[in-house]
Parts: C-alpha cells; structure tokens; sequence
C-alpha cells in the first residue's frame, strides 16, 4: 500500500513539474478577475488617490461567479482542499506540539480582562469563516506588531499589535487574515510539498516533517519555529487577503479598515525605513498588494448600511494593556534587580592600573596576610 502511495504521488509531483512546476513557481488560487470595464472600473491613480482619503465604493449588490467569491456561502465551502498528506486529527497534533514551544519559550499576557477581549475578538472571526479546527488564541507580550496562527487552531496575537491598532476592526483584520491561513490549510500544504518532494528524491532544502532541518528563529522571539508553517508563498498571501477580507466583512467589520492598517504601516516605513515588522518581509504591505485588495472590496463584497469600526471596550482594553506593559518594563528596569553583564561592560567599568582613586567597591582586590610576613 506504502509503494502505491509512493508510485501515486510520484506521479502527481511529475505531472507538476511538467505542467509548470507549481511548487517553484505557484500560481495563484483566486478565481480570475473579470474583464475590466472602462465605465466602472477606476484607474490605478484614481484608486491612489482613494487610498486613505475615502473607503472603497461598494456595489449594492454583487454577482460570485463561484462559492469561493460567495460571502453567504462561508462554513459551506471547500476552503483548503488540495493535496494534503495532513489529516485535520494529525494537523491538530502538530500545531499543539509547536504551540507547547511558542508558550515556552515567551512571555504571555495572562490578565483576564485583555486575554478574553481578544479571544472573543478572534473567536467570532473563527465563527464566521471556512475554519475547520477549533481555535485557542492566547496573547504574547511583545512589542513587535505581529500574529501568527500555527496549523491546527493555535493562534497568538502580540500585545504590539493590539497597541498599534486603532480601531478594533483594524486589529479583526489583521486576525482574520492569520485565521484564513489555518482554514486554507497552508501550513500542512507546505510540508506535504516537502514530503513529496523527499519521496520523490528530488534534492530540496526543505522542511520534512519530524526532521529538524527547516527550522530557524523565528523574528522577534526565540522560538525555533518550522518556517514551512509561517512563511508563505505570495500567492498563499493573496489567497488569505482575499478570504480575510471575506471573514471580517461577514463577522461585521469594516473591510476598508485592513487597507488603512496597511496603508499606516507603509506611510511608516517611508517616514522611518527599517520600522516595517519583519512579519511582512515576506509580503510587505506594496502599493499593489493594497490596490489588489481594494479592487476585491469593490468586487465581491455587497455594500452594507453599516460597519462595526471599533468600540469603547477596545479602547479600554488597550489602556489596560499599555499600562500593563509599562508597568512591567519598570519592574524588569527596577533597582537592586540582578542583572547579567557582559564581561566588555565589566572591563569598561574596571579602572586601568592602580588608581587610589578607585571607588569600585565589587573590584576583587589581593591582600597580603599578616603572618605571611618573609
């Protein structure tokens, strides 16, 4: 049975590879855009001129041309299908396994009030999408703006995040785009590549399941995370931009408020180049990728009479976390703290030769005994 699945998937990577190599150069899941209509479709600088000034125009009423386009037909679609050598019990697995490595190797935000805004945050994101796992969401204390979602459901949300978003639905964005990546299964979609890729003898430096090659660092944090499962090709960046969009729209939320996140961010980098978080090197948030996420706004999405943008309890809640944070700096910061020192802060700290003057009291000094006279 083992050489028949071995012979079987040997086939399908050969039929890959000849018709294009999907793994090299992979080509994108969205549905194709229809033509382009000169009377309704606006320019690209017209468009850019919309950008961060107005919300993109809706249309009343919206035509999917298949259930992938249909925001009524989320939770009853085939998000994620595709070659998968990962059952969902399997997948489940392996994300508690990495999500055991993340919790021990960070600092959590264990308050109540913060853990259970942000969990109910995410769960009605989850509610609301192609999700097919349970999802346990959890906070890191860490500056860095950032959320991952490891395969199975283990979702972590850094408190840097939280602080930077303005609005709630701008932090539901970035959330629902994270969650669309665990129900379009992208994660074990990779390592199944890699698994096929091995069987096949085809020589790939590429993350192999229960090996440890494919690990590294992963940025921000010390923790030794399989890039196979959060890093992503560009095309499984716009296919989790495009249903993201769809889930936080279904949830209630405004859409145009994932393009004012990303807007803000790129606005930063070019005030402060370097301030873009390393989360989106991999896909930054680039002048088409906002203009691609607009045009589907305007696509696939019905306007609605309103939007949830925020409320006054993200507000508190984000006054809550930044004290929270503060007041944990001051203790990491307290005196009488030990800290560790490395030896060129000792040496420079140390005075050079034998100054009287000295007032190092930790210096260790030689003295002679008494009875030791010659």
């Amino acid at each position: 049975m083992q050489d028949i699945l071995r012979h079987s998937l040997k086939l399908v990577l050969v039929s890959a590879l000849v018709a294009g190599s999907a793994f090299a150069a992979p080509q994108s899941q969205d549905p194709p855009a229809p033509a382009a209509d000169p009377a309704r479709t606006p320019s690209a600088q017209q468009t850019q001129q919309q950008a961060g000034s107005q919300p993109v125009q809706q249309k009343d009423t919206v035509t999917p041309k298949n259930s992938k386009e249909d925001v009524e037909a989320i939770g009853n679609r085939s998000v994620g299908k595709g070659v998968n050598l990962f059952s969902l019990e399997r997948e489940i697995s392996l994300g508690k396994s990495l999500a055991q490595e993340v919790e021990r190797s960070s600092k959590m935000i264990d308050d109540p009030v913060v853990t259970e805004y942000v969990n109910r945050v995410g769960q009605n994101l989850v509610r609301n999408s192609d999700a097919r796992v349970p999802f346990t969401i959890k906070v890191i204390d860490s500056d860095e703006v950032n959320a991952f979602a490891l395969p199975g459901g283990f979702f972590y949300v850094n408190s840097g995040l939280v602080l930077r978003a303005q609005e709630e639905s701008e932090l539901a964005g970035v959330m629902a785009h994270e969650i669309a990546h665990v129900a379009a299964r992208h994660g074990t979609k990779n390592a199944t590549k890699g698994e096929i890729l091995q069987w096949a003898s085809i020589p790939a430096m590429i993350f192999i399941p229960y090996s440890m090659a494919g690990y590294a660092m992963y940025q921000g944090l010390n923790l030794a995370i399989p890039l196979t499962f959060l890093k992503f090709s560009r095309d499984a960046e716009r296919e989790a931009d495009f249903l993201g969009l769809q889930y936080m729209y279904k949830t209630g939320y405004d859409p145009n408020s994932y393009v004012t996140f990303f807007e803000r961010i790129q606005a930063d980098e070019k005030r402060r180049p370097g301030t873009i978080p390393k989360v989106f090197s991999t896909h930054p948030p680039t002048p088409d990728r906002i203009e691609n996420t607009q045009k589907e706004i305007a696509r696939i999405l019905p306007a609605k009479q309103e939007y949830l943008v925020t409320t006054s309890e993200f507000d508190t809640v984000k006054a809550r976390l930044r004290n929270i944070m503060f007041s944990r700096k001051v203790t990491d910061n307290a005196a009488g703290k030990p800290t560790l020192r490395t030896k060129t802060e000792q040496s420079k700290k140390q005075p050079t030769g034998n100054d009287p003057n000295s007032s190092d009291d930790d210096r260790p000094t030689l003295k002679r005994r008494p009875d030791s006279q010659p």
